[in-house]
């Protein structure tokens, strides 16, 4: 066995002299070290040496989890989200489970845990339930339903209170992976390195990540409490060498990082930035403007770079095809770029829902502040409780009657204010809903699919009809259409053609009209699902039904990634010939790019009171450090070029933008084209 070992990186060789020795362990990598190859070749290496014991492989997405599956197929790997692998794991201890929700809900330091009007919970509070306590998208406590919060902070607690289970764990999986450890919430490394400990059981933990590139809040970020070189802590193995990036990328990366690890470009002639031994170059620009517009950042880099930032990536023959993306940090600051703003605003900037938040909000802060409350009756309609609050915006109008002196939120506020406030008050619009682009099977119950709502679902799958009928993938697309249990003779197949031609070509039809027209001519059913969201969401729908289903195309385009567009965010692990970053905040105050290349002299002005708020000095470091790692990631996703384009910078800004990107590579676009 150990001669097999020999073909293997460097860096794998020296994880498994540590499993060997039967510690735990970190690989640590820079972004394009190439951790899920590693990943990988530890899998079917422990495979190889352990071919009856299971193996469990953990990652943050869903997406992660099928590229996984797909690399390694065996049957005793589990390969799964982290919320999966742990409700898989506690869920058929429902006792316990039980038991365990009653407990946090009566402890008053657990905030995430709690039913409404139930304080402090009987240990019989569940025992009428039939199903048990469920895992699901949503919440409802009081129906024994958790999701994704709750769900990390009661495996948690059973992990610590029960050892046996740790056993139970321990002893069906002799390795547990962690991909994308920096994700991954406290609680859930702790269950792994301190609640494992409880039990006597042997098995191998081993994460795999890099801590620069811990860019959601509830992530661990790192694991340096953990580190060590004994058997009761985590052995860090390094991972330096960079697969991806061209040299003036990597100088860049290195720059930005805040830890030990400085990349050097891989000496593997197969790694992508390498071309006969010799490490490309690649190139690096930091383009700036008084203007805010990002086209003029884009038009320079067509015309001088030859990049190319159309929707198919169409390029003429004598022109390499240049895969490009350009990067913002919000789906906000996309939507009106690829024109889906209008389905964007419906879900994340509805104003009467926002008024219905408002009062909301109100209640919970005189309750909070122990002010008189004001009575809501079951009568109430939505206008009385408006009425009685009087919500005032920061010029002291009625919000109301701002509202009001609008035509089209005049128009949407007349549909619900007669409603009973009861039912208002239970409408919630998340823009997940609309934009969340996690791919999962649907048939699957034990694992948790997209958020999209029925509605989405239901007018996605209608151009999912279209655009496989569209790229003559008709196998495809006759797995998909409906009018599949309607074809029995060949003139069938005619009539279908007939159907699915008629519908490809929208015009201006509205998603209302292009929903029934599917569903007469049979290409997609109109099913229970959808009635049913129709009937207890006609608000959200009343509003998503008049807008153009050209629009959706245009979102399902940006959701399938066939537009240039990406946010920060979702980009992670992805990556693209040429790479264009959009430093603009979008009004998020959880970033700020000016804080990135102007440290020192901001933090100077916030010590000199210049600032109007103490708060923001305090709360410069953990801005500067997300926005340094979101900036880290988008630039390490450059396979060839990268540009950065900043609107309006200081001196100071373009100083430091010369230090980092070199004078010749900083560019004042105004001076450029004139």
């Amino acid at each position: 066995m150990v001669e097999s070992r020999l073909n293997l990186e460097l860096e794998v060789q020296q994880i498994f002299q540590l499993i060997d020795q039967g510690r735990n362990f970190l690989l640590s990598g820079g972004a394009g070290s190439g951790k899920t190859y590693s990943l990988v070749s530890v899998i079917n290496q422990a495979i190889t040496e352990n071919p009856t014991d299971k193996i469990a492989c953990m990652t943050y997405t869903n997406a992660a989890v099928k590229e996984i599956e797909e690399r390694v197929n065996h049957k005793n790997l589990n390969v799964t989200t982290i919320h999966d692998f742990l409700w898989d794991n506690i869920k058929h201890f429902q006792k316990e489970l039980k038991q365990a929700i009653i407990s946090l809900a009566n402890d008053e330091n657990i905030k995430k845990i709690s039913i409404d009007g139930e304080n402090p919970l009987s240990n019989d509070f569940f025992d009428h339930l039939e199903g048990g306590i469920q895992y699901k998208e949503f919440v409802r406590m009081k129906e024994g339903i958790i999701s994704h919060d709750e769900l990390l902070i009661i495996a948690n607690y059973l992990f610590d209170k029960y050892p046996k289970l740790c056993s139970i764990v321990k002893d069906k999986y002799k390795f547990i992976f962690i991909d994308e450890y920096q994700d991954t919430s406290e609680g859930v490394v702790e269950i792994f390195l301190t609640h494992f400990k409880k039990s006597n059981k042997k098995n191998i933990i081993g994460f795999f990540g890099d801590a620069m590139q811990s860019i959601y809040d509830d992530g661990i970020g790192n694991l340096d409490r953990y580190k060590g070189v004994d058997e009761s802590t985590v052995n860090e193995v390094l991972k330096k060498q960079n697969r991806r990036n061209p040299q003036l990328v990597i100088n860049l990366a290195n720059k930005l990082r805040t830890d030990h690890i400085k990349q050097e470009p891989s000496t593997d002639r197969n790694a992508p930035n390498m071309m006969e031994s010799i490490v490309k170059q690649g190139k690096i620009l930091f383009l700036y403007s008084k203007n805010d517009d990002t086209d003029i950042a884009k038009r320079f880099l067509k015309e001088k770079e030859n990049w190319n930032f159309d929707k198919n990536e169409v390029s003429s023959t004598s022109i390499k095809e240049i895969k490009t993306k350009e990067l913002n940090l919000t789906h906000n600051l996309i939507a009106e770029k690829a024109e889906f703003k209008n389905l964007m605003d419906i879900y994340d900037k509805d104003p009467i829902i926002g008024l219905k938040s408002d009062i909301l909000s109100k209640i919970k802060e005189n309750k909070k502040n122990n002010k008189p409350e004001i009575a809501i009756t079951e009568d109430d309609t939505f206008e009385n409780v408006v009425d009685k609050f009087q919500l005032k915006n920061r010029s002291k109008e009625l919000k109301k009657d701002v509202l009001l002196m609008n035509p089209i939120t005049a128009q949407l506020y007349n549909q619900l204010k007669d409603k009973p406030f009861s039912v208002v008050r239970k409408i919630y619009l998340d823009k997940d809903a609309l934009i969340d682009d996690k791919k999962q099977n649907e048939d699957d119950e034990n694992k948790k699919g997209s958020k999209r709502d029925n509605l989405i679902k239901h007018v996605y799958k209608i151009q999912t009809n279209i655009r496989l009928y569209q790229d003559k993938k008709y196998n495809d697309f006759l797995r998909v259409t409906d009018f599949r249990f309607k074809i029995e003779k060949i003139s069938d197949k005619k009539t279908l053609k007939e159907n699915i031609e008629s519908l490809v070509n929208v015009g201006d039809k509205t998603i209302e009209e292009v929903i029934n027209f599917a569903h007469e001519k049979g290409i997609c059913l109109i099913d229970d699902k959808f009635n049913s969201f129709k009937e207890k969401n006609e608000y959200l729908y009343n509003r998503v039904k008049t807008v153009k289903f050209s629009e959706f195309q245009k979102l399902y385009d940006y959701l399938e990634g066939k537009t240039p567009f990406s946010t920060q965010h979702k980009t992670k692990g992805a990556e693209f010939d040429n790479v264009l970053v959009v430093l603009d905040n979008g009004n998020w105050n959880d970033y700020n790019f000016n804080y990135l290349f102007n440290e020192e002299n901001i933090r100077q002005r916030f010590i000199d009171g210049k600032s109007k708020t103490k708060s923001k000095l305090e709360s410069l470091p953990r801005v500067l450090n997300r926005t340094q790692k979101i900036f880290y990631v988008c630039c390490t996703r450059a396979k060839e070029n990268l540009a950065v384009f900043f609107h309006n910078p200081d001196e100071e800004v373009v100083a430091k933008a010369k230090e980092w990107f070199g004078d010749d590579n900083v560019l004042d676009l105004e001076v450029v084209h004139r």
